[in-house]
Order: C-alpha cells, then sequence, then structure tokens
C-alpha cells in the first residue's frame, strides 16, 4: 500500500460507548474532505467492547487499523505507541471524544505546509472558537496548569494540553522515542523535547467543545501531572535527554514497545 498522506491515531481506553459515533464522524470526514489517510485506533487494554466494534469497522474500511498495548500503560504511551506505527507523511493525534472536529486538522496540515514541524491545537488562542465552555473549575485547574507549565518548563504556548496535535512524520519518529512520561504529563514533555531538538513549532487556533464525560480528575490527574512536570525537569538537569539524544544519533533505530497491528480480511 502507498504511503498516505496523513495517519490520524485515536487513543482508547473503554470506549464502548462512543467509539462507534468517533469512527464514523473519523472516516465520514476523510471522504468528504478527500484525504488519503489511514485511522489507528490504539487500544490501552480496555476491558468493554471497544476492540470488538474497532474490528466490526475493519471489515468495511481497509485504511482502519487497530493497535493493542499490552495492558493499561496510559494515554502517552497510547499516543507513542500508534504514532511510532503510523506511515503517514503526516502523522497527528485526536482524542476519542473529537472535542476538536475532526475538520479542524485543515488547519494542523496547513501549518505544517507552511513550513512547521509541529504544529499544535489550542483552545485558548480564540476563546470565541470555543463552542461548549468548560465547567468554572475545570477552566480554573486548567488555566493553573498552564501557567505551572510555562513556568516551569519555559514553554511559551497557551495550551499544552489539547489532544489534537500533528507532527511531520520525520519529527515525530525522533520526538516520540526520547518520550519517558506516559500518562497524562506526556504533552508538555514532547512540546519541551520538540523544543530542545530546534523544531519549528506553531500554535494553531481550533474550534473546541468540552465533552462532560472526560474522565479525567483535576484533582488525582493535576496531581500526578503535576509530579511529571517535576520529573521532565529532573530528567533534563540531570541530562537524561542529553544522553538520549546522543544514543538516537549513534543509531539508526530504538527499541519501542510491543505492538499488535490487525487488518480485517476481506467479507466472504
Amino acid at each position: 500500500m502507498a504511503t498516505p498522506q496523513l495517519s490520524i491515531v485515536i487513543p482508547a481506553y473503554n470506549e464502548s460507548a462512543r467509539i462507534e459515533r468517533t469512527l464514523q464522524r473519523v472516516m465520514e470526514c476523510v471522504r468528504q474532505q478527500g484525504w488519503d489517510a489511514e485511522v489507528l485506533v490504539v487500544d490501552d487494554g480496555s476491558q468493554d467492547r471497544t476492540v470488538e466494534i474497532v474490528r466490526g469497522w475493519m471489515e468495511r474500511e481497509p485504511r482502519l487499523f487497530l493497535v493493542q498495548n499490552n495492558g493499561n500503560r496510559g494515554k502517552g504511551y497510547s499516543v507513542r505507541n500508534g504514532l511510532l506505527q503510523a506511515t503517514g507523511e503526516v502523522v497527528m493525534f485526536t482524542d476519542a471524544d473529537l472535542s476538536a472536529p475532526m475538520e479542524e486538522a485543515e488547519r494542523l496540515m496547513a501549518a505544517i505546509a507552511e513550513g512547521a514541524d509541529v504544529a499544535i491545537g489550542s483552545r485558548w488562542m480564540d476563546r470565541a472558537r470555543q463552542t461548549l465552555h468548560q465547567p468554572l473549575y475545570r477552566w480554573f485547574f486548567g488555566r493553573c496548569f498552564n501557567w505551572v507549565t510555562r513556568t516551569v518548563m519555559g514553554l511559551p504556548f497557551k495550551d499544552t494540553q489539547c489532544g489534537f496535535k500533528a507532527f511531520k512524520r520525520g519529527a515525530a519518529q525522533v520526538i516520540f522515542r526520547l518520550q519517558r512520561i506516559e500518562r497524562w504529563g506526556f504533552d508538555p514533555e514532547i512540546l519541551f523535547i520538540a523544543r530542545k531538538l530546534g523544531y519549528n513549532i506553531r500554535e494553531v487556533a481550533v474550534t473546541w467543545g468540552h465533552d462532560d464525560r472526560s474522565r479525567m480528575s483535576y484533582l488525582r490527574d493535576g496531581m500526578k501531572m503535576l509530579e511529571e512536570i517535576a520529573a521532565i525537569r529532573i530528567n533534563s538537569l540531570a541530562g537524561r535527554y542529553d544522553r538520549d539524544i546522543a544514543a538516537l544519533k549513534d543509531t539508526s533505530t530504538m527499541v519501542t514497545a510491543p505492538v499488535k497491528v490487525e487488518k480485517a480480511s476481506p467479507s466472504a
């Protein structure tokens, strides 16, 4: 199969309630926009019908693939696992709730076509594009986390956490091989790594609507994310990223986590 223009990675954990609608919207968008695209759903050890539903869709969608983690490893691990398997010239990931409509990928791809190596969706560059606002407490904690991230890590972006990011494939293959954080704190880490490597990063305002079904706990997961921000800073000060970068330059391949990519057989 020829190399696709675009790879869309969707991390999923116990998403049986909405994965069908998500796949319907994504595949419709791919056809309507005329994208040359593959779609990879990365299952993070779901205990519900997520895998069964995806496999059913694969029987009629030849460019839909399933990647399975070895157990529940976290969103960061899932995104890395999917993007390292993706073959598109541009690779991106989107949350399974599609809080940013799939059509907004055009804005990310345009930024990359204009010279960016990394294009990150932003909810805060243009708040008028928010179709459904977060509850006040989520907005408050989100902005506090962003302030801490910008201060501790020196990241200039208005929104590091939006689950809607795209990369030139070559940049993704380097950035995600250097990633160490496997759960919620992976977003600022990959941006930190990308800046360290000198990649051109463009922040792009996207349409976005809050989904009340979000599983993220701003108290429990927020504290974990702060721990991970501290770990990123410690890793940097200890020179671990510099050593990883040097090791990557010394070899053309690195060992990645075992994965399982499935392609459904044609229906009888």
